[in-house]
């Protein structure tokens, strides 16, 4: 089953749908009340990247469920970047640095900004690549994965990583999903939070 598919821009979203209509899919599919809460907490989780995000494009929000898995999309359709935007985001690109990246929710939106950087450097560079970028997939290895994230940061013996386990612990994203996965595909950006019931 697919829910409605919410369109976003900067100035015009009304975030409010996003949990009614998580909600919404939750009793239609008969989840208990503590599993409909869980999901429209990431529902809500995924809507603080949003502000971010939508500087860069347009938009899209959905649920798809199967059975007792479910999958919450954010999509982002990069507009065509103006040449101090471009620059902006490439620069942050370069210094793999975001101040915003705090937490596994920043980490997640600079994951997504990494890859739109990418693709604003793909049209500026050849604009025939930005096609090309459509045919990235889940399991390319510019996608981003919690999990993954996740395991690296258990192998990792730096001082810094009591901080990131402590991330880690207090987010609800990271606590409720089962993955978290960001890639490209059909040249936007997405954001896929899974969850099995």
């Amino acid at each position: 089953m697919t829910s409605d598919v919410f369109e976003l821009e900067r100035l015009v979203s009304d975030y409010e749908r996003i949990p009614k209509e998580t909600e919404k899919i939750a009793v239609y599919n008969g989840l208990d009340l503590r599993s409909t809460l869980r999901l429209r907490l990431l529902a809500e989780e995924m809507i603080c990247v949003l502000p971010q995000l939508l500087i860069y494009g347009k938009g899209s929000f959905w649920i798809e469920s199967e059975g007792t898995d479910y999958e919450l999309h954010l999509s982002v359709e990069p507009y065509d970047l103006k040449k101090a935007d471009r620059e902006k985001i490439l620069s942050m690109s370069k210094s793999g640095k975001n101040a915003a990246a705090v937490g596994i929710i920043g980490r997640i939106a600079s994951a997504a900004e990494k890859l739109l950087a990418e693709r604003a450097k793909r049209s500026k560079d050849d604009p025939y690549k930005v096609e090309k970028a459509g045919l990235v997939g889940y399991s390319d290895s510019t996608a981003w994965s919690l999990n993954d994230y996740r395991s690296s940061v258990s192998y990792d013996s730096s001082e810094t990583a009591p901080e990131v386990w402590d991330e880690l612990e207090k987010s609800i994203i990271a606590n409720l999903s089962d993955d978290v996965i960001v890639g490209v595909k059909g040249g936007k950006v997405t954001i896929v939070v899974k969850k099995k019931y």
